[in-house]
């Protein structure tokens, strides 16, 4: 997956919200990074906006020229002077997200020149013009942030005097290349994905202006219309002849990749560990297979079975979301009762996807809300119910979690206590920049969410446990398909099956998931293992220090406050500031 790609994925991250209960160090924290943010800004307006830097929205992503020379200097520039003000800076807090993001600016030079050395560029550039409409098409934004996609559409297109069609400069990005036959190009399943769902995009557009009723669009849209037709033709004649039929990408990229996910272990040890935790977990879902079996009357109690059974439970389409909200309420009920963490203000939002949303994402998700200067948007858990295919083939749907038992971990994972809970604790509470934007990746944020699921089961029915246990069995299952997919050890096929026959997962899951593995996010998968098994090392590691005095709400709090620090940086803030405060004569009880 190219740099460009990465920074797409990025939309779905946050930022900051102001909070009266600012702190002097977090107000100096966050001049500092408006260095990088100028810079985010200058070559991504789309995704500074939609984290609510103000003045962009109306611009749009830089594919001029010369893009990589002046993204590199920029980045360099930035890196620079932030070194040079961490060499004065007197505050530990300060210092250590100084450091936080010189090493974001590192990243994405590093990740740059990587990807610039092996591969040839890509874009899936009628995917950014969905993005970058959806971004300012909200409905929970106000209406002078809905005018300005009128422009930004307009300057996509090259309506604009001064701007050139978007699909042209992408165009123009990758023919600068085309003759350097060392370059690897994209991978093909990929490439034809993305030409598959380039109606969808234009489509979803549409819909997003329809939603807010906004006029005038039609023409511009006309035109993005005929565009994304010309750049499917280019693709099809120019870069799928390029296209490489291997998935795997060079091994210097896919280390690359792990690390910046979050992921420290190398592909030997994944494989290792999260194996070990698949057999582990079977033999849980094994054990509670017969339980769920017997409190339905069935006589057949071997996991995979009692999932197909389960998994025949459907619900009716109508009854899907209200019983997604009656199941959040239940969570919230048991999160209040037995005092896990404090719940946001505002209440969480859980809806359906489009078809565009779900050619973007084709996996359940949250997309969060602008968290610069929120006026009170919120979080929204996204549950895609296809995964589109190519033209002419049947869509496949998923029923993996339309069945009334997989609502519970889902839930909790999406919504609460896992990332709504998190990212609405980020809006309502003051966390700097730098750990909330820049300290981001994948085992932090997945990690939680994963444990969040992990802290919720005891506390569901039994088969909503045993659809709990199933996820955790994926998430291992990813951990070592995802880099034995990249080593050349399993093929896309055998992932399929696999997934469907050990873990049981619907034909249109296993092909989201071997998607992932395989050209979507190489590397991000694994995440959810790592992270998850991070927390409950720490929380051992802090049970074991406090004893007694170990409390699970005060525990959470401080892990949220902390905004997305690395692991290490969090095990070090629970190691010098949570542990002394838990043992503390007299420390309060939250």
């Amino acid at each position: 997956m190219g740099i460009h790609a990465r920074i797409l994925i990025a939309l779905i991250v946050f930022c900051i919200s102001p909070s009266i209960m600012a702190t002097e160090w977090v107000d100096e924290s966050n001049r500092h990074a408006q260095v990088l943010l100028e810079v985010i800004a200058r070559f991504n307006p789309e995704f500074a906006g939609q984290q609510g830097v103000e003045g962009v929205d109306r611009n749009v992503i830089d594919l001029m020229p010369e893009l990589d020379q002046r993204s590199d200097a920029a980045l360099t520039q930035a890196q620079e002077e932030l070194e040079r003000r961490l060499r004065t800076e007197p505050h530990p807090k300060v210092r250590q997200d100084l450091q936080i993001l010189i090493q974001a600016a590192r990243d994405r030079i590093d990740g740059a020149r990587l990807e610039r050395k092996y591969m040839l560029p890509y874009f899936n550039a009628p995917r950014i013009a969905f993005f970058g409409m959806q971004a300012l098409l909200d409905p929970q934004l106000p209406q002078d942030r809905h005018a300005a996609a009128l422009i930004r559409l307009n300057r996509y297109v090259g309506i604009e005097e001064g701007y050139e069609p978007m699909l042209s400069l992408a165009r123009a990005r990758i023919e600068e290349k085309m003759g350097d036959e060392s370059l690897l190009g994209p991978y093909r399943g990929e490439v034809e994905k993305d030409l598959a769902d380039v109606p969808r995009f234009v489509s979803g557009i549409r819909q997003l202006f329809q939603a807010v009723e906004i006029e005038g669009y039609e023409e511009a849209l006309a035109v993005l219309e005929a565009q994304a037709g010309q750049w499917q033709t280019w693709v099809r004649e120019k870069v799928l002849p390029r296209a490489r039929d291997e998935f795997r990408v060079p091994a210097e990229i896919y280390a690359w990749n792990l690390r910046d996910f979050g992921v420290q272990a190398s592909p030997d040890q994944l494989i290792e560990s999260a194996s070990a935790a698949f057999v582990e977990i079977r033999n849980e879902m094994s054990a509670l297979a017969p339980l769920v079996a017997a409190s339905r009357g069935w006589e057949e109690s071997e996991y995979r079975a009692v999932l197909s059974r389960l998994r025949e439970e459907q619900l009716e389409p109508d009854d899907i979301l209200p019983w997604y909200q009656e199941v959040l309420t239940s969570l919230e009920a048991v999160i209040e009762r037995k005092r896990i963490v404090t719940l946001p203000e505002r209440d969480a939002i859980i809806r359906l996807a489009t078809e565009a949303e779900s050619a973007a994402i084709p996996a359940p998700h949250l997309r969060p809300p602008r968290l610069i200067g929120n006026q009170g948007e919120r979080p929204e858990f996204v549950l895609p119910l296809v995964n589109p295919g190519q033209p002419g083939e049947e869509i496949e749907r998923s029923d993996d979690f339309t069945h009334r038992a997989a609502a519970w971990t889902l839930t909790a994972h999406e919504a609460r206590p896992g990332h709504e809970l998190q990212f609405s604790s980020i809006i309502e509470r003051r966390v700097s920049i730098a750990r909330a934007l820049f300290a981001f990746n994948s085992v932090n944020v997945e990690g939680w969410a994963l444990y969040a699921e992990a802290v919720m089961k005891p506390y569901m029915p039994l088969d909503g446990q045993f659809i709990s246990l199933q996820h955790r069995l994926m998430r291992a299952a990813r951990a070592f398909l995802d880099p034995m997919a990249n080593t050349g050890r399993i093929d896309y096929e055998e992932i399929r099956r696999f997934l469907e026959d050990e873990v049981g997962l619907s034909r249109a899951m296993s092909r989201q998931e071997a998607d992932r593995y395989t050209f979507r996010a190489p590397g991000q998968a694994t995440s959810y293992f790592v992270g998850y098994r991070n927390l409950l090392g720490l929380r051992a590691e802090t049970e074991l220090a406090v004893g007694d005095l170990f409390d699970e709400k005060s525990f959470h709090e401080f892990l949220l406050s902390q905004g997305l620090l690395p692991m290490e940086l969090m095990r070090e803030a629970v190691k010098k500031e949570f542990i002394p405060s838990a043992l503390a004569p007299g420390s309060p009880d939250e």
